[in-house]
């Protein structure tokens, strides 16, 4: 298993992503914190996760209060023996749909706002931990490369993620900790976020997809894919890689 006896955090564990993310880091050995603000979805993941044979347990953090944040990581630091993986797959409150030019500021500023504010919180807590061990991974989905229109404040949000990672990849790079990002394409169909088999037709990025026509491929990632590309990023198999992302768009972003 590619993170056997790894302690990962998932915040945003009850999402879409999140969950399916949780899901993989828990198939492959981790023991995974699922953290966030709804306790029922965080709870419904978890309980799934303990049904496949995982370990996982839940709490409710919010990603943009730092102190919280902080408190957490180093309770779940000290519970086990520290922290190998913080995932952020929180969402960012996101109005798509209308041009720049005719979109109010305070809409176009807030994902930016809120994504590097929960980013910095969560990193910085993370890989506090990390650096005092020296070793660790911090992964979150960003890129922002595409050229898609109406996307708000959203897409520039993504690209300041990754100047983010970049910069944290620098000065913790030394402390043994690696930052990193996945680029997507964007989400597949609404489905839970949970493994497949528990998704039923939803999420399977298959063709058919409207907006699977501007990959290579032809489909965008499930959410699987996405969250088995997380599991090789958190692995030590991905152990030179970082201030990078992980390309997973299907063609959609050529390189």
């Amino acid at each position: 298993m590619l993170l056997e006896s790894k302690t990962a955090i998932v915040y945003g564990g009850g999402g879409a992503i999140g969950s399916a993310v949780a899901a993989a880091f828990a198939r492959e050995g981790a023991r995974v914190v699922l953290a966030g603000r709804s306790r029922p979805a965080l709870d419904h993941v978890a309980d799934v996760i303990r049904g496949a044979g995982g370990t996982a347990e839940a709490a409710v953090v919010d990603a943009l209060d730092r102190p919280a944040v902080e408190a957490h990581a180093a309770a779940v630091a000290a519970a086990g023996a520290g922290i190998d993986i913080a995932f952020n797959a929180t969402s960012n409150d996101d109005l798509q749909g209308t041009p720049l030019i005719d979109m109010r500021y305070d809409d176009f500023l807030r994902p930016v706002t809120k994504s590097l504010t929960a980013h910095f919180n969560i990193a910085t807590a993370a890989g506090r931990q990390m650096a005092a061990r020296g070793t660790g991974a911090i992964l979150v989905m960003a890129g922002g490369r595409e050229a898609i229109p109406a996307l708000g404040g959203a897409h520039v949000a993504w690209a300041a993620l990754a100047g983010l990672c970049r910069q944290l990849a620098a000065e913790l790079g030394p402390s043994g900790v690696r930052v990193a990002w996945l680029l997507s394409p964007g989400s597949p169909e609404p489905g839970t976020g949970l493994p497949e088999e528990d998704q039923g037709a939803a999420g399977t990025g298959q063709p058919g997809d409207p907006d699977a026509a501007a990959t290579v491929l032809g489909r965008r990632p499930s959410y699987g894919d996405v969250a088995n590309a997380a599991a090789f990023l958190a692995s030590d198999w991905a152990r030179t890689m970082t201030a990078t992302e992980l390309n997973i768009t299907g063609g959609a972003v050529v390189d």
